[in-house]
Order: C-alpha cells, then sequence, then structure tokens
C-alpha cells in the first residue's frame, strides 16, 4: 500500500495533459530544429519524468560559460524565444511537456535565428532538481503557470514552499526568481507561499511591476481583455 501511495503522489502534476498531436507547421519544425535544440533526456518510470542519475553538462551543451535561466512552461515559446534572442550572452534551459508546443517553439527560433535555448521535455518543477547543480541559475521563472481553481487540485499547483526550495537551493546568491500569474487567488497563494520563506526575499516588498523584458502574450492579451490584471513577483535568493 505505501508504494502504490508514493506512486500516486509521484503521479500528481502541475499542468493539464493535452493532445500530443502536430500540425504540418510544427512537424516541419520538429524535423529542422529538434535534433539541435531538444535534449535527448533519459525518460523516468512516467513519460514526463526524468530516469533517476541523469545528469547534463550545460557548459557542454551550450558550448560555452554563460548565465543560465530556466523557464518552467515555456508553452508556445511566445516569450521566451523573444526574450532569448534580446539576451544572447545568456543561455536559457525551457521545460515543456507538450511536444507540439515544443515544435511551435523550435519554429519561432528557427525563424528568429535564435540559438541560445535548449529545450527539455519533461515536467520542469522536477526536471529543476535532477538536472542542475545548487547555484548554479542566474534566473528562474515561471509565468502564467495552470491556476488549478478548484479546491481539490490545489495540491497540483506548481508554486509551493517545497518547490521553493528547490528553487533557493538552485539560484545563485542574488538570483532571481520572476513569476507572473493573471488569476488574483494564485498570486495571494504564491505570495503566502514564498514571503516568508527564509532563503526568499520580495525584492519589491509586495507586488512586483511588470517586467518590461516580458512580452504580452496572447493569452496574457486574453486574460487582459477578460478583465483579469497580471500580477508578477520577483524574488531574490538571499546572499
Amino acid at each position: 500500500m505505501d508504494s502504490e501511495n508514493e506512486r500516486v503522489r509521484r503521479d500528481v502534476v502541475s499542468f493539464v495533459r493535452r493532445s500530443t498531436r502536430m500540425n504540418d507547421s510544427q512537424k516541419g519544425a520538429w524535423e529542422r530544429h529538434a535534433a539541435e535544440f531538444v535534449m535527448d533526456i533519459p525518460v523516468g518510470n512516467l513519460p514526463t519524468t526524468i530516469a533517476e542519475g541523469t545528469e547534463v553538462d550545460w557548459e557542454s551543451t551550450f558550448g560555452r560559460q554563460a548565465p543560465l535561466i530556466v523557464e518552467i512552461g515555456s508553452g508556445k515559446g511566445d516569450s521566451l524565444v523573444p526574450m532569448a534572442q534580446a539576451r544572447p550572452e545568456v543561455d536559457f534551459v525551457a521545460f515543456e511537456v507538450f511536444k507540439p508546443a515544443v515544435a511551435s517553439t523550435l519554429g519561432r527560433m528557427g525563424r528568429a535565428g535564435v540559438t541560445n535555448i535548449r529545450v527539455v521535455i519533461a515536467d520542469g518543477a522536477r526536471g529543476l532538481d535532477q538536472l542542475f547543480n545548487d547555484a548554479s541559475l542566474q534566473e528562474v521563472w515561471t509565468f502564467f503557470a495552470d491556476p488549478w481553481h478548484k479546491t481539490r487540485h490545489h495540491k497540483r499547483r506548481l508554486v509551493t514552499p517545497a518547490f521553493a526550495d528547490v528553487v533557493a537551493a538552485k539560484l545563485v546568491p542574488g538570483g532571481l526568481w520572476r513569476l507572473a500569474t493573471d488569476w488574483e487567488d494564485y498570486a495571494l497563494w504564491q505570495r503566502e507561499a514564498l514571503d516568508s520563506h527564509g532563503q526568499l526575499v520580495n525584492v519589491h516588498h509586495g507586488w512586483a511591476p511588470r517586467w518590461e523584458g516580458r512580452p504580452v502574450t496572447k493569452y496574457e492579451q486574453r486574460g487582459l481583455d477578460a478583465g483579469r490584471a497580471a500580477h508578477d513577483l520577483t524574488y531574490e535568493r538571499a546572499r
């Protein structure tokens, strides 16, 4: 019974499972770019997990020593690709579980000539812990994570004190965790989970001004059109 409970607990994820079917444009982008930009990571006992003991030498992967930023839930790359294009001196690792969304990201990368992104098709909450050394990341981004509205689904929310422990461990001292959500209850949930964390400091002592480096995506614009305001937060790893 204990092993069964543990299996169920590990299978609780922070994302909605969606179709893996790609359209023709996505198939073409995948064929052109996946071999170069999608990481070949051994799969664990579940499709979105990473095999235990997997390690990645990110400097060898990118072929250089550079600051490293991780985005969890990069979607179709609407914001990631232009942000990576604007910071060519930085390397980016994006976690996204949906292959069609990754293919769309690859298409955007190809059209923009962006080469400083690598994509991992896996659950980023777990991958962050497994694939990066402590104190190795300049920034972590979690923008517009699924809010999981129903109370019984709150356990699936990405931002928790336990996940904050992982983020804090992976950030360099002074490194930043940038968050955004357009659901007020999830924004307040994030504040409750993070403001009292011993290794994270709320940079603005409250809500952050909208980060000008983050483009307004179609998803965010739909929220704005529906009357939902985006709430930004920025936390710094204690020095």
